[in-house]
């Protein structure tokens, strides 16, 4: 079988639904619970190995993906949400008693200014966008996994159907290449 990536990816990913519009996430706490209602589906599902988004207990792995910013309203007790790290592109807004990261925001000039990051595994709603990619894969040596259990993390991508990459996809550092270029003048704002 190979290592556990992410209780999402362990098991067969379920395929989402294209006409799906939206459902809710909650939080861990049992009372009083963060809600976040998301309006649309999310795009560019995908696993990431990096040290920041928030992953469950056990997991090498987050899964996370983006919504346009206006399809995201916090519900109920946003009062418990703090930012994780002020100093950080993307301001992760968690709860304050159970840790979870309910959205990941980006107010500086920045290509994903205007989407906000989601965990879709803390909504009981089925048809989200299933993952399409793994990211940041080496990021989880950083954070302790041993370098020579890489080749069968990879593998274990490629089994359930994931190219790994240890950036984000293609199509999305071609559009933060555009982006870069747009504003440095060397592309028309077509």
């Amino acid at each position: 079988m190979g290592p556990s990536l992410h209780p999402l990816l362990d098991t067969r990913i379920r395929q989402g639904n294209p006409n799906f519009s939206g459902g809710t996430l909650k939080c861990h706490c049992i009372h009083n619970p963060v809600t976040v209602h998301l309006s649309s589906n999310v795009a560019h599902n995908h696993a990431c190995g990096c040290s920041k988004c928030w992953k469950p207990a056990g997991a090498l792995f987050s899964v996370v993906a983006v919504v346009p910013r206006d399809a995201l309203r916090v519900t109920a007790h946003a009062e418990k949400l703090a930012v994780v790290d002020p100093s950080a592109v993307i301001q992760r807004h968690a709860c304050r008693d159970c840790g979870v990261h309910l959205f990941g925001r980006i107010e500086t000039d920045h290509p994903f200014t205007g989407l906000d990051f989601v965990h879709v595994e803390l909504s009981e709603e089925e048809g989200w966008q299933e993952p399409q990619f793994a990211a940041f894969v080496s990021s989880i040596i950083e954070q302790g996994f041993p370098p020579e259990g890489m080749g069968a993390v990879r593998d274990r991508f490629r089994q359930i159907g994931l190219e790994t990459y240890d950036a984000l996809s293609p199509g999305l550092m071609d559009a933060i290449a555009t982006w870069t270029a747009k504003k440095a003048g060397r592309l028309s704002n077509l």
